[in-house]
């Protein structure tokens, strides 16, 4: 019972209200969080700690915590490795065991561990590809119009509403040390650069499409094809017919 005590003054919370505060669901995170960044926290077992990074190498280094949960990771567990060094942290609720050289992409992984179902795309996408000169200044991923809004202390993420098939069309996915990225393929990134051509600049758009021809990466009818799905056709064709 000194723990709950202990629980019960961080909380603010009166004795007499003991039963609540323990019981209660709604105060189940609020101690949890307590529990596991005070003194109090337990040290996971030798056991628990191999189990558990048996559990990140199989699943390519990277974990959310809810993931972790899932795969029988304790809370105690996840956070015990996190103090010890054992785990970093990526951005918040993602780790990666801290033995493992950071991801080569580590700022799209994380974003891709956060959002799983956020799209790579523009200047992002374009950068996976390794289309273009641009370096991207922040992430950009494309989510449904009604889709939660992600939020990031790092990196810095910039999100693009899409719905119908300028979400679903041209959707590739790749595999970054272990962690599966949805990209949207070179000709639908050409694509969309020209539809989103003020986010991006139209320097950037035509260097897209100039890069993705001369490397082959996309034909042109790949091209025109997603241009109908983005409303740009009449964008695009003079300045195909211009590279004939």
């Amino acid at each position: 019972m000194q723990d709950e005590f202990v629980v019960v003054e961080l909380l603010g919370v009166s004795d007499d209200k003991l039963g609540s505060v323990i019981k209660t669901s709604e105060k189940v995170d609020t101690v949890r969080a307590i529990y596991h960044t005070t003194p109090m926290r337990r040290e996971p077992s030798e056991s628990a700690v191999r189990a558990a990074e048996e559990v990140f190498r199989a699943a390519g280094g990277t974990l959310r915590t809810r993931e972790a949960a899932a795969c029988g990771i304790h809370y105690s567990t996840l956070y015990g490795m996190r103090d010890d060094g054992l785990l970093e942290r990526l951005s918040r609720g993602v780790y990666r065991l801290a033995e493992l050289p950071a991801p080569g992409k580590y700022d799209v992984v994380t974003v891709a561990e956060r959002v799983p179902d956020g799209v790579l795309c523009l200047i992002s996408a374009l950068d996976l590809h390794e289309i273009g000169t641009q370096i991207p200044a922040w992430v950009n991923i494309a989510i449904g119009p009604k889709a939660w809004q992600p939020r990031f202390d790092y990196p810095p993420v910039r999100v693009y509403r899409m719905s119908g098939e300028a979400l679903t069309a041209g959707v590739e996915e790749h595999t970054i040390d272990g962690t599966p990225v949805k990209v949207f393929s070179p000709a639908k990134t050409v694509a969309d650069c020209f539809k989103f051509r003020n986010k991006v600049g139209l320097d950037v758009a035509l260097e897209a499409l100039w890069e993705t021809l001369r490397s082959r990466k996309a034909t042109r009818g790949e091209i025109m094809h997603f241009a109908a799905i983005d409303r740009v056709t009449k964008i695009i064709r003079p300045y195909l017919e211009a590279m004939e």
